[in-house]
Parts: structure tokens; C-alpha cells; sequence
């Protein structure tokens, strides 16, 4: 409940529930945590809010020597070595109110939302937060924040303009309600847009002022926690200012289904900003698959059993049940004030059974449908009339925020009314409605007494009154019931115990408030007992150091996945290296690698212009200037048609290698096969018909049929379905007629081919560079070799193939790329290589010295149809490539057999006109 007292504004609370007018900040909360682990995962030394304060006045500017400097403790990252938990939430853990120039009032905030969840923690961590007020002079804000310093806070100060737009506009009128499926504001003007615009450029700017206090005060190897919708730009702003800064995001409400998430037109530009924090969070498993399947589906990404994955970094996402501290809720049963309240309400309600329900007076918590369903009960047992009681505890929490709140408070009074006109005696009223909030005993009391507790909410996030009524539960002779909505997100943690009923189903619930009624002792013990368990063991201590762990371990796991991922491609030493060369092959592919880019500013690619792709436009002239050059020899090779090829590249001075290499010519000459004999392929009509089927199944895939492989393609269909549809194909066609086929069938990123046993790029290299070489006559030696593409993992044997040096004896150490001109001027990477002599011994690799060229030749099997390499000495007399000399990279892959990557084509068209401008 709000109140206005001299132009400030005070917070009030019910255990468990934040409860602040137009206030979302953590709408499902934590009770106490008091011990959080000390140490998490060997490392973090997690540590909390200060001790608790009594109410007590800080004059800011007296006994307080010195400024609070930003720059002081900006300065101070290189030196601070432990670990800090800065936690960084829309409010602070403080009510704060101004008592004259320069002097404050501090007082710890009441028992509920993320306050309590972190209360009890060391004391050098930091809160970050907005401090509940405008602050406007500089003195102000100055005193105000030096007497928050000593309470272990740091204030985000906020304009009122900023605030309104940000906190009460685009964070409780656009994603609150999105986010509990109550849908978004609809209006028939063009303001609407506009203000929508505004909400969200101030909600945008509200972030970024946060992003700029959590950076003046960090310091190296701390833990940055943000929480809740409030700050879902924050992760971004953040590791924008410092890419290697620890960032995890929890939501406290409900993330809803991508349908319903898509409505929202700045999808894309939040789940973007989400996606930068190393951990995201939430309280149910259901809600965070919600979450994956809108990066998927809305921005075409890639989902993992971790996460999802974006341009090779994994952003993990799991779920976190909260809990409460159920033995502040058991300890304080055994008070003597608790057991005065108690004694209370037992003379009151004396000879009858109680209903209880504790909610916030809001649209989500399905009051009017809870009064309906008693109401119903009341007509339908008519034995039970006189016998029950229905507590309904429902504080007005948005009473500011318009019609909508007053038209539901106005319709919750009205249902009270009509029921108890219609039931009640002189000795009994059927229903008490309190429009307050209760003090910690009194509720402990209430919860104790209660034989049958109503969690009916039509959408939460979590709901942890069923965890506070459990917990007071456990001393009570003969146990309560709880009856909880399978909507609340408590429903997955007490399900076991609970009846879970659809709050909209009014005869569900009254069927529900029955069944508890007259459910025997011995089943009101054992689901109690299952309840009470899980209370008790998963608490607000354990989610706390349990995120924390899993945000470390987070981190750790991807360092060790950035380390396996190739460096971007030296440019400037590769452009050097191939202006000496005397005679150079440039091996190039060409989807995705040459290619012309499709404008997809949703990600979701456009069928049509993807399906006629061509050269990209950047391309044209450094390729036509090197095939012009007598000593460079491109070959593009692809696993495109023969006829796509010569569509594309039939004007340059090249040679083309199609369908993995199988069929090769000179764009002055004709095709010829690598082929002895004809493959079998037989079975490609019945794969054919397999592949047809599942494209009638899935809408917007389609088959590609080539000569020695089919192709099906489902890129364009929808993300989730089209990978349901792969795997049943793929495990017919491996454990169908075909498991005993010589055929391969690969799975790429969002297609199926099947293709004759061995037919890979690497496989066909051999006797393609030999062609080569005999069309250039006995002289013919090539002394720089560079191999680009984007190829399938199975195709990337043309790295290995190519490389005169075996992978398992590089060096793949992570470099960090400045920016975007930096990937196209890294120096070369030292050599640190070292090789295994036949005797065990090891020997520094030096440029001229490497192991027997072609060991991987020698050693793989060929099918049938494939001609058996020459010789080992006819490729050894071809190519005379060191490493120094010898370049492979892949375009667009962050995980590949290559030495070196490149992010995409455009990079690509970059270093091409390198090579060209060097001739």
C-alpha cells in the first residue's frame, strides 16, 4: 500500500509480496536468507546486506568526512583481488526519507521481495538501486549518497520525467502485463505509438544510468547480479562497457509463450540485450523455455541443452526456484507474541473451518473468480453454511495506477457484499475482507490457524504464500490444505501436495474447497509432509548460492569453450606470405562465404532472395584482378550444382569443383568426374520419397537433388518444428532400410543430406589438385595455400587434409578482437608449437621442418568409385607448404578444424581486396 506524507513515498508489505503501488519490482519474493554460503565454488565469497538497522537518522552531512569519490574506487579495480555479489535491482533495500538539508532517514524495508532474499549476507556486498525519490541538488544527492555508502548501497538517481516513463509506463504498463498474459495497452491513435516510443527511450535511458553506477563502482572480479524486467538492458550496457565483467539476470515474474512475447514490437532489441549476460534465470523450467523458444523463434538462434547459442557464445538459461526462510516462519510460532495472535483468532473463529487467501488486490491474482467459487460452494453445501470462513487478505498495491485497479477493487467489494447479504447470520458473516496488510505475527498467526489455504492466482510468478503457509503449517495438530493454482509458478515445487485447480474453472475450485474440507487426517499429514520438505530444504539461502555457483561454473565453462575457438584470421601476415609466394592456391567456398548477404533484420532469412544467391557484390572486382594474375590459381569449391557454379562463376578465370568436389572443370574447359564408375543410386528415390513426405509435413521446406546427394532443407520452416521433423527422419533413415546403405546421412544446422559413403571435400582434394597440376605442366609447385569456407563439420576434412601440420599439435589460444578492423590486422600468432619425435622426445616446430605430408591420405579409406590417390610423392612434388605458408579459416563457424575464422562475408570481401590490392 502506498500513502503520500509530505510529498514522499512509503512502502508497506505482506510476507512474501512486495506490495507498493505500481510496483512490479519483485512480485514473488524471497523471505530471510541469513547465512548465504560463505564461499561459492571455491571462489566467490558472496556477502550481503548489512546487519539489520533499526529505524535510525543519518545526517548526511555531519560526521561524514570526505566525498564519496566514483573515480577513487574506479581506480582501485586493478588492486581488488576478492570477489564481490553486486546486486543490482530497481530499488534499494532502504526507504529512504529526506528529514532537512543534508539529513536522511534510512530504515530497512519490510520482509519482502528480493530484500529479505539477501538478507543476512556478508557485508561487502553491494546493492545498487534506485533510492525511492527524487533527488534534484547536487548536496542532496551527494549527503544522501554518502549515508548509503555506509549501509553497503550505491543510489541510481532519477529524474521524475525519466521515472514515469521508464518505471510506471514501460515497465509496469507494457512488459508487466505482457509478462502475466494480460496482454498489451491497446489504443486507436497514433499517440499511443509515440508514447510507446518515449516509454521506451526512457526506459532504454533509466538502464544505461544504472549501467554507469555499477561501472564507476566496479572493481575487478566482481559478480554483477541484476533482477527482474525492470533491467533487461542492463546486461548489455554492461558488457558493452567491459565484455569480460560477470553478468547474471533473474526474473522474478513469469516469462510468457513466444506467441504471446512476439506481440511485443521491440522483441527482438530486449532478448538481444538479454542475451549478453552469462546466466539468465528464472523460477520455472516452463518459463525459461519460454524463453528459448522466443530467441529461436523470433531471433532465429540456436537452442542448446544449455542455452541459446549466439555467433559462438552460449548465454545459459536455467531455472531457479526461489524459496523462503521457513525457520523465521517456524521460529516465530514459538513467540509470545505470535501465540497471543493465535489465541486470538482461534476465540474468532471458534467451532469453524477457515479459508484463507493472502494476494495483492490485482488483476492476476483472481479474486473475484476465488469469491465466485466460494460462493458457489456456499450455494451448493448448504451443510456447510455457519461452519466456514472465508479470509481474504487483499492490500491494494496499485490504487494509482488507474480505472482498471478501481474497477477491480470495486468489483471485489461488490462480490463480497451481494455473498454476504445473501448467507450471512447474526452470529456469522461467510466472508471477511481485510484491505490492508498484516504485520509479521499476526500473518504467522493467521497461516496456523488456517484449515484450508487459497492460492488461486490466475498468473504468477512464483506465489510464496503457499510456501509461508506451509512452513506455519508444520506445529498444527491437525494439518491445513492448500489449494493452488497450476498457474502459479509454486505449482511445480508443492504440486506434489497441493490440489492444483485452474483458478478460472469455478467449479474446479469449489470442487477443490470440498475435497480439502472433508479430506481424512492421515492424507492431510502426508501431503503435508511432502510440502513441508521441500519448503524446508529449498530455501532462499539455497537459490542465492545455488544461482551464484551455477553463474561461476557459467563463466568458467565458457573460457574453457572460447580457448577451442580458432582466432580470427591474420590478415595483414597472410597478405605478406602471399605476396612472396611464386605460385599460390586460393581454395574458396561459396555459400555464406562469397556469397551476396540477404538483409534479414529479423533473422529469420527470405527465402526467395536466399534461393537465387549470387556473388557478392564486394567480390567481383578483387576476384576478377586475381584470377587475371598468372601465378594464383582460385578453385571454388561448394557443394552446389554444376549448373549454379557455372551460372555464378562461368565469366572469371577459374576453376570449379562441384558437389563436394566430385565434378570438376576450368571455366574454359568441361566438366569431368573424380568418379571411376557411376555411384549406386538406387537408393536416392526411395530417400527421395522420405524427404517429400516430410516436406509436405513441414511447410516451407523443400528438397535439393543433386547428383550424388540429396538435400532436405528446412531453414525457412518454423525453427521448433522443423527440428522435431529432422529427428524423426533422421532416426527413420538410420535405423530404416537405409542403416545398411553405403551412404552417409549428415545432419547440418537446419538440413539432412544423405550422400554416398566418403564423398567429402577432403576426400576428393587429392585428385583434384593433381588435375590441376597436370593442366600447368611437370614445373608446377605451389608455395602459399589458403583454404576459406563455410563447409559442414563432416566437410571440414579438407582443413586437415590440407594442413601440413597435425591439429592435435597447434596452439588454439584465445585473442581477444578489439573491434571489427582489428580482425583484419592481427599480427600472426607466435610459435609455440611443438611436435612428438618417434621416440617420444619433443622437438621446437620450425617453418621448413613439419611431419610426413599427407598422413591423412595415406591412412583414409576411399569408396570404390573414388580413384586411389596417385601417390603420396606426386601431391609432395605439388604443394611445398609450411604452416607458415599455409592458411585455413572458416567463415562463419565459431567451432571448426581451421586455423583461423572469420565471422562472415563481408570480412571475407575485406581480406580479398587485401590480396588483390597486393598484386
Amino acid at each position: 500500500m502506498r500513502e503520500r506524507c509530505g510529498g514522499q513515498a512509503k512502502e508497506e508489505f505482506v510476507e512474501g509480496e512486495l506490495v507498493m503501488a505500481n510496483d512490479g519490482e519483485v512480485v514473488e519474493a524471497v523471505e530471510s536468507v541469513k547465512t548465504l554460503v560463505t564461499e561459492v565454488a571455491g571462489t566467490l565469497k558472496p556477502a550481503g546486506l548489512p546487519p539489520r538497522m533499526p529505524k535510525a537518522e543519518n545526517g548526511g552531512g555531519e560526521g561524514i568526512k570526505g566525498e564519496f569519490d566514483m573515480e577513487e574506487l574506479k581506480d582501485s579495480e586493478g588492486a581488488h583481488d576478492a570477489e564481490r555479489l553486486v546486486v543490482v535491482a530497481n530499488r534499494l533495500p532502504l526507504n529512504v526519507e529526506r528529514k532537512g538539508c543534508g539529513q536522511w532517514q534510512l530504515e530497512e524495508r519490510g520482509g519482502g521481495g528480493l530484500v529479505s532474499a539477501l538478507r543476512g549476507a556478508k557485508s561487502d556486498m553491494l546493492w545498487i538501486g534506485w533510492a525511492g525519490l527524487e533527488v534534484k541538488d547536487k548536496e542532496g544527492q551527494r549527503t544522501l549518497t554518502e549515508a548509503l555508502k555506509l549501509q553497503g548501497c550505491i543510489p541510481v538517481f532519477l529524474d521524475s520525467g525519466t521515472l514515469d516513463l521508464y518505471y510506471h509506463g514501460f515497465s509496469n504498463s507494457v512488459l508487466w502485463p505482457l509478462f502475466h498474459y494480460l496482454g498489451l495497452p491497446q489504443s486507436d491513435t497514433l499517440d499511443a505509438t509515440t508514447s510507446l516510443d518515449a516509454q521506451y527511450a526512457a526506459y532504454q535511458q533509466a538502464n544505461k544510468a544504472f549501467a554507469d553506477v555499477v561501472m564507476s563502482t566496479y572493481q575487478k572480479g566482481d559478480v554483477i547480479w541484476c533482477h527482474d524486467y525492470h533491467l533487461m538492458f542492463l546486461p548489455k550496457y554492461l558488457k558493452e562497457t567491459n565484455p569480460h565483467i560477470k553478468v547474471g539476470w533473474f526474473l522474478h515474474t513469469p516469462f510468457p509463450s513466444s506467441e504471446i512475447y512476439r506481440t511485443l514490437s521491440l522483441r527482438s532489441e530486449i532478448l538481444e540485450a538479454l542475451l549478453k549476460a552469462d546466466l539468465i534465470g528464472f523460477h520455472t523450467y516452463d518459463y525459461a523455455r519460454h524463453f528459448e523458444s522466443s530467441c529461436i523463434r523470433i531471433l532465429g538462434l540456436e537452442g542448446t541443452p544449455e542455452g541459446v547459442e549466439n555467433d559462438g557464445r552460449v548465454t545459459r538459461v536455467s531455472a531457479f526456484p526461489v524459496g523462503i526462510d521457513a525457520g523465521r516462519f517456524i521460529d516465530s510460532l514459538e513467540t509470545p507474541a505470535v501465540k497471543q495472535e493465535l489465541a486470538y483468532y482461534q476465540d474468532q473463529f471458534s467451532g469453524k473451518k477457515v479459508l484463507l487467501g493472502v494476494d495483492r488486490l490485482d488483476m492476476i491474482k483472481g479474486i473475484p473468480q476465488k469469491l465466485l467459487a466460494f460462493e458457489m460452494f456456499l450455494e451448493k453445501c448448504q451443510e456447510w453454511r455457519g461452519k466456514v470462513v472465508l479470509v481474504q487478505i487483499a492490500v491494494p498495491s496499485r490504487t494509482d495506477s488507474g480505472v482498471e485497479y478501481q474497477r477491480l477493487a470495486k468489483q471485489v467489494h461488490e462480490i463480497v457484499g451481494r455473498i454476504n447479504g445473501a448467507y450471512c447470520t447474526f452470529s456469522w458473516t461467510p466472508i471477511r475482507l481485510l484491505d490492508k496488510l498484516l504485520k509479521h505475527d499476526e500473518l504467522c498467526a493467521l497461516y496456523a490457524c488456517t484449515d484450508v489455504g487459497l492460492m488461486t492466482s490466475l498468473r504468477d510468478g512464483m506465489n510464496l504464500t503457499a510456501y509461508e503457509f506451509i512452513a506455519c503449517q508444520h506445529q498444527r495438530q491437525q494439518k491445513g490444505v492448500l489449494v493452488l493454482s497450476e498457474f502459479a509458478g509454486a505449482a511445480q515445487s508443492l504440486g506434489a501436495g497441493a490440489l492444483l485447480v485452474n483458478p478460472w474453472n469455478v467449479r474446479e475450485v469449489y470442487t477443490a474447497i470440498l475435497e480439502a474440507l472433508t479430506m481424512s487426517e492421515f492424507e492431510r499429514n502426508e501431503r503435508h509432509q511432502q510440502n513441508y520438505k521441500h519448503v524446508t530444504t529449498h530455501t532462499a539461502e539455497a537459490w542465492a548460492s545455488n544461482y551464484i555457483r551455477e553463474l561461476n561454473d557459467t563463466i568458467e565453462e565458457d573460457e574453457l569453450r572460447t580457448l577451442r575457438i580458432p582466432p580470427s584470421l591474420p590478415a595483414d601476415d597472410a597478405v605478406r606470405k602471399f605476396q612472396r609466394g611464386k605460385t599460390r592456391l586460393l581454395i574458396v567456398g561459396f555459400n555464406v562465404t562469397i556469397s551476396a548477404p540477404v538483409d534479414a533484420p529479423r533473422r529469420r532469412g527470405d527465402q526467395i532472395r536466399e534461393l537465387n544467391l549470387g556473388l557478392h557484390p564486394g567480390m567481383k572486382e578483387p576476384l576478377t584482378k586475381l584470377c587475371q594474375d598468372p601465378n594464383t590459381i582460385i578453385l571454388i569449391l561448394s557443394g552446389s550444382t554444376k549448373e549454379a557454379l557455372d551460372e555464378t562463376f562461368g565469366d572469371y578465370n577459374l576453376w570449379l569443383a562441384a558437389e563436394n568436389g566430385m565434378f570438376l572443370r576450368h571455366t574454359s574447359g568441361l566438366w569431368n568426374t573424380n568418379m571411376k564408375q557411376k555411384f549406386d543410386m538406387d537408393w536416392a528415390v526411395s530417400v527421395k520419397l522420405v524427404f517429400e513426405y516430410f516436406c509436405a509435413r513441414a511447410p516451407r521446406t523443400f528438397v535439393e537433388s543433386r547428383e550424388t546427394a540429396l538435400v532436405w532443407n528446412y531453414k525457412y520452416a518454423d525453427v521448433e518444428f522443423g527440428r522435431l521433423q529432422a529427428r524423426d527422419m533422421l532416426q527413420h533413415l538410420w535405423t530404416g532400410p537405409y542403416s545398411n546403405a553405403a551412404v552417409d546421412i549428415i545432419q547440418g544446422s537446419k538440413s539432412v543430406e544423405v550422400r554416398p559413403v566418403g564423398v567429402t571435400k577432403g576426400a576428393t582434394m587429392g585428385s583434384n589438385l593433381i588435375r590441376i597440376a597436370e593442366s600447368k605442366g611437370p614445373d608446377f609447385k605451389i608455395d602459399y595455400l589458403l583454404c576459406i569456407g563455410h563447409f559442414l563439420s563432416k566437410d571440414e576434412d579438407v582443413f586437415t587434409f590440407l594442413d601440413p601440420e597435425p591439429r592435435t599439435q597447434r596452439d588454439y589460444s584465445y585473442r581477444k578482437m578489439e573491434n571489427t578492423k582489428d580482425r583484419l590486422r592481427m599480427e600472426n600468432t607466435k610459435d609455440r608449437l611443438r611436435v612428438n619425435g618417434g621416440r617420444g622426445k619433443s622437438m621446437e616446430l620450425t617453418s621448413n621442418s613439419r611431419p610426413s605430408k599427407w598422413s591423412l591420405l595415406r591412412t583414409k579409406t576411399f569408396p570404390s568409385t573414388l580413384p586411389e590417390p596417385d601417390s603420396v610423392e606426386a601431391l609432395d612434388a605439388i604443394i611445398d607448404v609450411s604452416k607458415d605458408t599455409y592458411f585455413s579459416c572458416a567463415v562463419g563457424r565459431k567451432r571448426s578444424t581451421a586455423r583461423y575464422s572469420l565471422p562472415s562475408s563481408d570480412e571475407v570481401v575485406l581480406f580479398f581486396k587485401a590480396l588483390a590490392d597486393a598484386l
